[in-house]
């Protein structure tokens, strides 16, 4: 409900009266809605300053560094909770009974199997695509297989999309990493938990036994809680953009993995891998931290800061502990892990870094996490895909239940050449 009114004085001595919006937490809104049938609208480059749809799932406050899913604390859920638990809280909006819990998790058990089909699917590519490339298609393939789950106007179609795509996105992942290393598919297990499983699917193999690790699978768990949502963030809006037409699920998912495979968005974790291997070894960081200091130079120390978070990210300090632990549990012995840990007590200790608040962010630790256990940089992306999956089908879902939802239609400041007649080819 509007509270109170903003007024916008225009040429002319036009004016017009904008009601400015009161949300739960966070700024006011002015909203500008009504501008266009009054011949008017803004120009708003990224859309920085313009909210584009009204949202009940998460809030980030980046000045405080807070990030909450349905008003929990991020800290909470990923070291009390589970990734099913939040998927459920994301998706319905309020915590699981343990008999809603049980029910649920039966429930995306039940649809973690892909069709054999999917099988053929894969030999069409390259061994060398990379994962994201097949995540892409195979994701989008889905409605070719899912034909009773298309029908966006039906709830219970949207229902059994929303878990299918939850359920299935760790085996598709894992068939990526399997395919571009010539191992064997390995089908997934009802008897591992959600994090666990994936675990199985990308590791095990036909001729041995494997264990999940459980320290292992707390963190990769860990990893997908804090990885889940984050509101409106450039593939989460292409998401709610492509469902707005009415396009299917599968489509939309696909739409939001193409938009986070881009550098800015879902490649932090492996960027931050790819500084290591620049810097190399211990003895090279004094070296590098001199040129991140230096304002002339471009190199970037990556994994530190955030563009949201201008305190410090609330995930980094639950992604910090589990780092930690699991690099104690596997006592992997690998230089890079090395030039990691010693970059992170110099960004904590150096006063450059705390005045400006360079701290490790959660992409710094990921992706430290993700080489400890064997997860190479390319999948890197991917692991942020199956993550955010259940929060990108959640902004789906929320926006085709809102009444009067409409096709998304940017406008544009148009720069090019004024009207001017043809000139036939032969007069030119």
């Amino acid at each position: 409900m509007a509270e109170n009114i903003a007024k916008l004085e225009l040429p002319g001595n036009d004016s017009i009266e904008l009601p400015i919006k009161k949300g739960t937490a966070g700024f006011d809104v002015i909203d500008i809605s009504k501008l266009g049938s009054k011949g008017h609208f803004t120009f708003d480059p990224g859309f920085l300053a313009t909210a584009s749809c009204e949202s009940a799932i998460t809030y980030i406050d980046g000045n405080q560094g807070i990030l909450l899913h349905r008003g929990y604390p991020i800290d909470q859920l990923a070291m009390d909770s589970d990734y099913l638990d939040l998927c459920y809280l994301l998706l319905y909006g309020e915590l699981p009974t343990k008999e809603q819990y049980a029910a649920f998790v039966q429930k995306v058990k039940k649809h973690t199997l892909v069709d054999e089909q999917l099988v053929a699917f894969f030999k069409g590519f390259r061994r060398s695509a990379h994962p994201m490339a097949m995540l892409c298609g195979v994701t989008g393939a889905l409605s070719a297989f899912f034909q009773d789950s298309l029908d966006v106007n039906d709830k219970q179609d949207r229902e059994t999309a929303v878990l299918r795509l939850v359920s299935k996105m760790p085996t598709i992942a894992a068939m990526c990493y399997k395919y571009s290393v010539g191992q064997p598919f390995i089908y997934p297990r009802s008897d591992l938990s959600y994090a666990g499983n994936f675990l199985s699917m990308m590791f095990a193999v036909p001729t041995e036994e494997y264990k999940v690790n459980p320290i292992v699978e707390r963190a990769m768990d860990r990893i997908f809680i804090l990885h889940a949502d984050h509101e409106q963030n450039a593939s989460t809006s292409t998401v709610r953009l492509a469902g707005s037409s009415g396009a299917n699920p599968f489509a939309c998912i696909a739409a939001g993995i193409a938009s986070l495979w881009g550098p800015a968005h879902g490649g932090a974790n492996e960027a931050c891998l790819n500084m290591l291997e620049e810097i190399g070894s211990v003895d090279r960081i004094p070296e590098f931290i001199a040129r991140a200091k230096d304002k002339d130079d471009p190199f970037r120390l990556m994994g530190f800061g955030h563009r949201v978070y201008k305190n410090f990210d609330p995930r980094a300090k639950v992604m910090r502990e589990t780092c930690h632990e699991v690099l104690a549990e596997l006592n992997v012995d690998d230089p890079l892990l090395d030039v990691a840990m010693e970059l992170e007590r110099i960004a904590l200790e150096d006063e450059y870094f705390v005045s400006k608040k360079l701290y490790p962010n959660v992409d710094f630790y990921s992706g430290i996490i993700m080489k400890a256990i064997g997860i190479p940089t390319s999948m890197f992306t991917v692991m942020f895909a199956l993550a955010r999956t259940v929060g990108w089908i959640t902004h789906w879902k929320e926006m085709l239940d809102q009444p009067g939802h409409k096709i998304s239609r940017p406008r544009q400041l148009y720069t090019g050449e004024a009207v001017r007649d043809f000139i036939p080819a032969d007069k030119r």
